[in-house]
């Protein structure tokens, strides 16, 4: 019997689940979970616990877990927010509001919020803005920061990308534990093969005669992909192929991020956020290009479409059945478009519009399954073993 799916929605104003028995026909939503933005949200499908990371200056930085699918969380703070200080500033009105001071936290001034969280090998990760990585071994109740990242020579020289100097992917080899893959807007992408103890910065182009098209400050130049990478997914199999969004482009990487090759070719545009691709099949691929980074940044000629590729990128087709044709101005972000393990896996995305569209025909059709939402900053998925 197919196992129930919970869709994550991560929110300017919480944590969203979605929820539906394995039919995926009938979805309920709860929310909003954890009482402040949530940039990304993902969950074990082993135990079910799910965590959600975000905060903001108000708030300050965090991750909540919780065990029981939402009914309850725990709260593991990084920083103290402008709210402790209102708080000490004004104990008499904090104390009629039924407001409390939170304990120092330990990374208070050092952070502004959390934009990504990862699990590999029995461990849970977190990127951060500034662009710092952190890990926790204990479920996600203590954290740790990565000091091998945090000391990269010649980080003084990042480029913050528009949202600021973001960690805000982290992709793992589930096969090989000591393998993962960061996105840091705008610096590029970072490989280690070690677990951490060593980072490389991965960014080079495998064709760069082919690339001269790219006319733009955040473009390739000088033999390496633009630095503001938006999103990257890794492939199923044993080879580390994997897919980039990036400010400029469409990227695809047989080498584990070593060389890129550009394959944007057949897209209507070079400016996107999200990619996914199909967890059983490594060469069916999915997009969702926007008009342009200064041009408003919704959909080409305001017409919602998703593209798939199924041949790696090599060619591109064009899927809008079900989405708004016309007069449609959504931008959907880096984080809000995923994937879910079924038998006949689903594929979807959140707009910040909003709404949340699913497709179960490896995006030929698609329906909204939610809307009405706050702006949707994030989309995972969860479904139990």
């Amino acid at each position: 019997m197919p196992q129930p799916v919970t869709v994550l929605a991560g929110t300017t104003k919480g944590l969203f689940l979605l929820t539906a028995d394995g039919d995926r026909a009938d979805w309920q939503v709860s929310g909003p979970h954890c009482d402040a933005a949530i940039n990304h949200a993902i969950g074990d499908p082993g135990n079910g616990t799910i965590w959600a990371a975000g905060g903001d200056e108000w708030s300050g930085a965090a991750v909540w877990r919780s065990g029981d699918g939402g009914a309850t969380w725990q709260l593991s703070a990084f920083t103290n927010g402008q709210r402790d200080d209102w708080i000490k500033a004004e104990p008499e009105v904090a104390a009629q509001l039924g407001m409390t001071a939170s304990p120092p936290a330990p990374f208070t001034g050092e952070l502004d919020a959390l934009w990504s969280l990862g699990l590999s090998d029995g461990a849970l990760y977190a990127g951060a803005k500034p662009a710092n990585l952190f890990v926790s071994r204990d479920g996600g109740a203590t954290w740790e920061r990565n000091a091998a990242l945090a000391d990269f020579p010649g980080r003084d020289d990042w480029n913050p990308g528009a949202a600021g100097l973001t960690l805000h992917t982290i992709v793992a080899n589930p096969d090989e534990p000591g393998r993962m893959w960061l996105g840091v807007s705008a610096a590029g992408v970072f490989a280690t093969e070690d677990g951490g103890a060593t980072w490389d910065r991965r960014n080079r182009l495998s064709n760069a005669e082919a690339c001269a098209h790219h006319n733009h400050p955040a473009g390739p130049r000088d033999g390496e992909t633009g630095h503001c990478v938006h999103n990257i997914v890794r492939a199923k199999g044993g080879e580390d192929l994997l897919y980039q969004q990036n400010h400029h482009g469409v990227w695809r990487s047989r080498d584990g991020g070593r060389s890129w090759d550009d394959i944007t070719e057949g897209l209507p545009s070079t400016f996107g956020f999200p990619i996914a691709v199909h967890p059983d099949d490594p060469q069916t691929i999915w997009v969702l290009p926007l008009n342009g980074d200064s041009q408003g940044r919704f959909p080409p000629d305001a017409s919602a479409a998703v593209w798939r590729s199924r041949d790696g990128g090599d060619s591109w087709e064009r899927l809008g059945n079900g989405l708004p044709e016309r007069n449609c101005y959504f931008t959907v972000l880096r984080q809000a478009m995923a994937t879910d393990r079924s038998d006949r896996p689903g594929l979807y995305f959140g707009t910040n519009s909003g709404s949340v569209f699913a497709s179960f025909d490896d995006g030929d059709s698609w329906s909204e399954i939610a809307r009405h939402l706050p702006t949707v900053l994030c989309v995972e998925t969860l479904v139990r073993h």
